[in-house]
């Protein structure tokens, strides 16, 4: 018997490989989901032996999923209906609102509001920050101003230069008596086991979402926090593209030059981002958050900048970010200019760009030249043709890495947050953009991208259509890819 194993070793194996591939294949066609997303996975699955079963254990399965993000969603529920009897939020109905510049876009606001608790609040102060070193600069000024609580929620956290010294602000402010609490992904993530413990001996209260094993060797992990968002005395908040890294600082020891996109924002939209902060504490801490009256203060910000808070993750029952850049680029009777790091769209998105610039609408879509992942880059490539064949305008930024995640239309609406155009942000990771409607900024945005259009190249429709078969056949390959990268 032993002697007929040994000689039979691999198609033992392989049979055994083959029958659950049957298995999970059954399972993938069972839940129904993307044809494109079922397809992939049932290709890996068939083609790869046992690189294909490890991609669908990591990727493929949401038994994870449904056990963590039902807990975390009942957590959500119970929270937002603690703090909304606490805030008393205006009842007058969003169809009442008599801000001519809301008219044209209702639909957006009555889509938040509708499928998400993202009320519209209207008094705002909002700073458009281009860049990290920017971004740093005003952010440690605020948070050693801070006297009641720093809360802070990122992606990327690496104790480097930049990330030492906000440590450090953290460790000396929780050593005087201020509330402080951070939140890191532990994919994303780098802080040495040192200096976490002087956070905890400082008083930082601090914990990483969802844990794995092996961090270093799990960059794609499904279900990360992708969020990069900061709240200080409930009332300055930071939102947008920048992680805390020397990465996203600009100097003259940078090996590239990083382009990005932040908010700072004073004013009633600070309590939304309290709001997530919190949902996410309660589920990270696994313990009841006591809302405090510190967390909501009175604001006198008279500033008007109408603006929604927009989340979506795992746990929510729709693609609320999706859904409203969906909504915006079909509903565009003028432009609109879009700004990502990582375009490896869904059928809705790529459909919405080419009917918007079928119909006359100005479609300018910035990408970056040299994409950090090779699969990133082809699988991005791929998309290109479609565009150009739908005379949508594509430009590769070539300064260095473009990050920014932004999209401005019409002069009226724009959008700034941590979502890429891809399938992690729309459908596996947690993301959160601020959803502005205001005509100052909308063009103070649109002048950046036109900015960042001196720095970039246009892609030629005859020439992309010459260029080699053996990049189409490396876009092809990616592009399969593409519903798991």
């Amino acid at each position: 018997m032993g002697a007929l194993i040994s000689n039979n070793y691999w198609v033992i194996l392989i049979s055994i490989n083959y029958l659950l591939v049957i298995l999970a294949a059954f399972t993938v066609l069972t839940k129904n989901i993307n044809p494109t997303k079922t397809v992939s996975y049932i290709i890996v699955l068939v083609f790869f032996p046992f690189f294909g079963l490890i991609v669908y254990y990591l990727f493929g399965q949401e038994y994870r999923k449904n056990k963590i993000f039902n807990r975390k969603h009942l957590l959500n529920q119970k929270l937002i209906s603690d703090v909304s009897k606490r805030l008393k939020p205006d009842k007058q109905e969003i169809a009442d609102l008599k801000n001519d510049l809301l008219d044209d876009k209702i639909k957006l606001v009555k889509l938040l509001h509708s499928s998400e608790n993202a009320p519209l609040t209207t008094f705002n102060k909002v700073d458009i920050i281009k860049n990290g070193e920017n971004k740093f600069k005003l952010l440690l000024k605020d948070l050693k101003s801070a006297k009641l609580h720093i809360h802070l929620e990122y992606y990327i956290l690496r104790d480097d230069n930049i990330g030492l010294e906000i440590i450090d602000i953290l460790c000396d402010k929780a050593k005087s008596g201020v509330k402080v609490r951070l939140s890191i992904d532990d994919v994303g993530s780098s802080v040495s086991w040192k200096n976490k413990k002087r956070m905890e001996a400082s008083g930082v209260e601090w914990f990483s979402f969802m844990p794995v094993l092996f961090p270093s060797f799990t960059s794609k992990m499904n279900y990360r926090n992708h969020r990069k968002i900061v709240i200080i005395d409930g009332q300055i908040g930071y939102i947008g593209g920048i992680n805390v890294s020397d990465t996203y600082v600009n100097s003259e020891d940078s090996e590239i030059y990083w382009r990005d996109t932040h908010l700072r924002i004073v004013g009633e939209a600070v309590k939304s981002l309290q709001i997530h902060f919190l949902m996410n504490w309660e589920f990270v801490s696994r313990h009841k958050v006591d809302i405090e009256e510190s967390f909501f203060p009175k604001d006198d910000c008279k500033d008007f900048t109408a603006m929604q808070i927009a989340a979506s993750g795992p746990d929510t029952d729709w693609a609320n970010i999706m859904e409203v850049i969906f909504t915006a680029i079909v509903t565009a009777e003028k432009y609109v200019y879009l700004t990502t790091p990582y375009f490896i769209p869904n059928e809705q998105i790529i459909t919405a760009l080419q009917v918007a610039s079928k119909s006359g609408v100005d479609v300018r879509l910035l990408i970056p030249k040299d994409s950090d992942t090779w699969t990133a880059k082809h699988a991005t490539n791929s998309y290109i043709e479609c565009l150009l064949e739908a005379d949508i305008k594509i430009y590769r930024y070539c300064k260095g890495f473009i990050h920014a995640k932004t999209i401005v239309i019409d002069d009226v609406f724009s959008t700034v947050g941590t979502t890429n155009m891809d399938y992690r942000s729309f459908n596996i990771n947690f993301e959160i953009n601020a959803i502005i409607y205001n005509t100052a900024k909308s063009l103070e945005l649109k002048a950046h991208f036109f900015e960042d259009l001196k720095d970039s190249e246009i892609i030629d429709q005859d020439r992309w259509l010459k260029r080699r078969t053996i990049e189409k056949l490396k876009e092809s390959y990616c592009r399969l890819w593409a519903p798991l990268l």
